[in-house]
């Protein structure tokens, strides 16, 4: 049996300190602890971020900011989240099952960046905007590939912020036993123009797709996207879909988040 030393983080510098002597941060542990229960993943130390004071959701006037240890259960049943993107609550509600949303955080899965995660098409689609014990990155720089962000080593995620609005939607096609996204779309329209992000369909994770964008801004409609080409050599294709069958859904969820604003 593998040796795990289980330390517990008293704050954000605590933790960062741990993890460069070679801690891993555990969060909800949602995908951690399967992948260590699998011999997938074998950290010498596991550091407990629940002791670090970053759960929370707070009005920043045109924005919100929600902290990294947050459950998908407090971002759904959250009055200011449903009052102020409405979309997320829901995306939020719709994450796996009961336990997953009393356990599973926010800031981990954006850091993890699961290819078939809903909450990285609801950071990209919104454009929001991470923040770390560094910096603050904007969403279309953060993702970067497939389980690939722009986190440096001795990087954590303290919050993530999205911008208030009332036009937006996220419908997702869920593979019937895990409740992962096969494709989910998430769609807002502002001041500054649409914003489509796609995720569970392509090969280097969560995507903007431009035409769509294209499109949308020039009639917001459904019937707009009516035979935009999605590539289909773009996407994943594994036992539960081909990437022809992605491609098509792509689309039609894309059409079907649309008439959802």
């Amino acid at each position: 049996m593998h040796h795990t030393t289980y330390v517990r983080a008293g704050s954000t510098d605590d933790a960062v300190a741990r993890m460069a002597d070679g801690g891993q941060l555990l969060a909800g542990g949602m995908t951690l602890i399967p992948t260590m229960k699998q011999r997938l993943a074998s950290p010498e130390t596991l550091v407990d971020l629940a002791g670090c004071g970053l759960a929370g959701i707070e009005d920043e006037g045109d924005s919100i900011r929600i902290g990294a240890m947050t459950r998908h259960a407090d971002v759904a049943g959250s009055d200011l989240v449903q009052t102020a993107v409405p979309a997320l609550a829901a995306l939020a509600g719709g994450i796996g099952d009961r336990q997953v949303r009393n356990r599973g955080t926010i800031g981990g899965s954006v850091a993890n960046n699961d290819p078939s995660a809903c909450y990285p098409a609801a950071v990209l689609g919104l454009g929001g905007t991470v923040h770390t014990n560094k910096r603050d990155i904007a969403a279309d720089d953060f993702f970067t590939g497939m389980f690939e962000t722009a986190l440096d080593e001795d990087e954590m995620i303290t919050a993530v912020s999205f911008p208030k609005t009332g036009k937006a939607a996220y419908v997702k096609f869920p593979n019937p036993a895990s409740r992962y996204a096969m494709v989910g779309v998430f769609v807002a329209s502002g001041a500054d123009g649409t914003r489509l992000a796609v995720t569970g369909a392509g090969s280097d994770g969560v995507f903007r797709h431009a035409d769509m964008e294209a499109a949308l801004d020039a009639s917001f409609s459904a019937d707009s996207l009516d035979g935009i080409a999605v590539d289909a050599d773009e996407m994943i294709s594994d036992i539960h879909a081909s990437g022809d069958y992605r491609a098509h859904l792509v689309r039609e969820i894309a059409k079907r988040a649309v008439a959802a604003c």
